[in-house]
């Protein structure tokens, strides 16, 4: 009996150790970055206004949405940049001064959606993630926050803030998302860095 037990609790160990593999399913970009691209105007008159790569927006809503601008989420993530009101939306309204967070109509406008999704970006850009010195390592940190939270990511450097973004500096960007396949507690992290940079090739 024992002997039984100590084989389930190495199989188990195995399966808890073994990480998922971020390439799995298959994403095909294609349609979802076609979809995403006819918003592409709007992605550009927010990333001048925000200082953020306009295809990398377009990129996120490829991925998120695949260009629906009425898609809402289980966990009510709203519209192309599939935005959380009480989150990303909050916080986007607490940096222009304004009270409360959007609505779920205002988030359903796709120039609505774009502006504070790429105004979450750059405020995380600036803000939390600020002194990353590597464009692509920043975009990377971006993409990861942008889905899982800039906090979660920095914990898997360190818990001081100051510490994590030096460590973060000392790797380019293949180390980087090596540590992220290692080390970050959500296994769709990775994958998220994966379909976006596939998004951002098939542009």
């Amino acid at each position: 009996m024992k002997l039984r037990w100590f084989a389930f609790l190495i199989v188990l160990l195995a399966g808890c150790s073994s990480k998922q593999d971020y390439q799995k399913p298959e994403w095909n970009p294609e349609v979802p970055v076609k979809r995403a691209m006819q918003w592409m105007p709007i992605s550009e008159k927010a990333g001048e206004a925000w200082g953020v790569s306009p295809r990398l927006v377009t990129a996120i809503i490829a991925v998120e949405s695949g260009g629906n601008p009425n898609l809402v989420s289980k966990s009510n993530a709203v519209g192309l940049m599939q935005l959380k009101a009480s989150t990303a939306g909050r916080e986007v309204y607490r940096h222009m001064g304004w009270s409360g967070q959007p609505s779920t109509s205002e988030l359903k406008n796709p120039e609505r959606n774009i502006s504070m999704g790429t105004a979450y970006l750059s405020i995380l850009e600036h803000g939390i993630l600020n002194g990353i010195d590597d464009p692509e390592v920043m975009q990377y940190a971006l993409v990861v926050s942008y889905v899982n939270g800039a906090g979660a990511l920095l914990r898997t450097f360190s818990s001081d803030r100051k510490k994590a973004i030096a460590e973060i500096n000392d790797m380019d960007k293949d180390e980087f998302f090596e540590h992220v396949v290692n080390n970050h507690p959500a296994p769709q992290a990775p994958r998220y860095i994966w379909k976006v940079q596939k998004a951002m090739d098939a542009m």
